[in-house]
């Protein structure tokens, strides 16, 4: 045994030595491959290290001006929510991106809100419903609405009804929150990233169906060879005006809630305060999940079976807030 002992000491020995014989050109090298090291490990989608404030534009979903859409594949998240009749309108988060036009743009609703709370995102609009109005003035929301801005214009290929007719740029609502507001944010973004490819241990998802209503029907397809999700919208495949390229993402949330009617009995209320059941999706994998949120400035959290607060694939993602009276399809 003491013999073992003193050659294990020989050897500690020798490797102190070792270690504390690099040269300031080693140590240099190695600082450098360390660094280089962080470098790969960081976070693609968005720069963490980004105080920039991202803005929250409602966009168009209706079936007729679904062709005019364009600047989707910018967005960092996509969010889904009914508005009314089920019709479903888009909230994109764009974070440090200068996507030259986003479209077509329309009202808000109060739920839109929610969302952008979250981020501390600049909110961006064309008109909105008086709920929406209402609680903008109350709660202090800075926004940047089209019924009184100059960063809007009308481009109508398709010889719509002008509401469906309204885009921007980022280039444009920069230039105006910049006279407006604080631009810069200490809100730490909500999503929470891996850096490592994340495979889930869960059921198979090569196709996913996600129905909002009779009139908006949509399908997910997994392309193992990108590992991205394919979107379908009607049996259709969602396709950008300006690129010509269907829209994909590496990430899916589905969150099932319930909602109700404000006292207008017309414009709903989507109860995205409290707590629901989900799904995450990616990489051709499923898990039921739960979300919660606790007011409607806080963020949605969401977590796995076992309680743990989900981390997403360093890519796009889609967040669906669907209505506990549809179902979803895994197959």
């Amino acid at each position: 045994m003491k013999k073992i002992s003193k050659i294990f000491l020989i050897i500690l020995s020798l490797v102190i030595i070792t270690g504390c014989g690099c040269n300031k050109k080693e140590k240099k090298e190695i600082k450098e491959d360390n660094k280089k090291v962080e470098e790969v490990k960081k976070i693609k989608i968005i720069d963490e290290e980004s105080n920039s404030r991202p803005y929250a534009v409602v966009i168009n979903n209706i079936n007729v001006a679904r062709k005019a859409q364009t600047g989707l594949s910018d967005a960092q998240v996509v969010y889904e929510v009914l508005a009314e009749g089920g019709i479903t309108r888009f909230v994109a988060i764009f974070k440090d991106k200068n996507t030259s036009q986003i479209g077509t743009v329309r009202s808000a609703r109060h739920n839109f809100l929610d969302i952008a709370f979250e981020y501390d995102a600049i909110f961006v609009h064309f008109g909105g419903s008086t709920y929406a109005y209402d609680d903008i003035k109350s709660l202090g929301v800075n926004d940047i609405d089209g019924m009184n801005s100059k960063s809007f214009w009308r481009e109508n290929p398709y010889k719509l009804a002008s509401e469906h007719t309204a885009y921007t740029s980022l280039e444009k609502i920069k230039a105006e929150a910049n006279s407006k507001y604080k631009t810069t944010t200490d809100t730490k973004w909500p999503l929470n990233y891996s850096t490592d490819e994340i495979n889930l241990d869960g059921i198979s998802a090569n196709e996913i169906e996600v129905p909002f209503s009779n009139y908006t029907k949509n399908l997910y397809k997994y392309d193992d060879t990108s590992k991205m999700y394919k979107r379908y919208v009607n049996g259709q495949e969602h396709i950008d005006m300006k690129t010509k390229q269907q829209y994909e993402f590496k990430n899916i949330i589905i969150a099932r809630m319930n909602f109700g009617y404000t006292d207008s009995k017309y414009y709903l209320d989507i109860k995205d305060v409290g707590s629901g059941s989900g799904y995450y999706i990616t990489n051709g994998k499923a898990i039921e999940i739960t979300w919660s949120k606790s007011d409607r400035k806080s963020k949605t959290i969401y977590k796995d079976k076992n309680g743990n607060e989900i981390k997403l694939n360093d890519g796009n993602t889609f967040i669906e807030y669907q209505p506990t009276n549809q179902k979803t399809t895994i197959k």
